[in-house]
């Protein structure tokens, strides 16, 4: 069985991933300039502290 939303998203994708000749950097690029002309706030989770194992 076959989720056309599934297939729609996979589409989207590879179209986009040729946009940018399949360059993930070129795409990560794209995402963090369209991210920073939204004006919306971005959430990170780089400075999340990992429990230690005897915690």
């Amino acid at each position: 069985m076959k989720n056309p939303i599934i297939g729609e998203v996979r589409a989207i994708r590879e179209k986009l991933a040729a946009r940018f000749n399949f360059d993930v950097k070129a795409i990560c690029a794209d995402a963090r300039k369209n991210q920073k002309k939204s004006g919306r706030k971005v959430v990170s989770f780089a400075g999340k502290r990992k429990l230690s194992a005897n915690a």
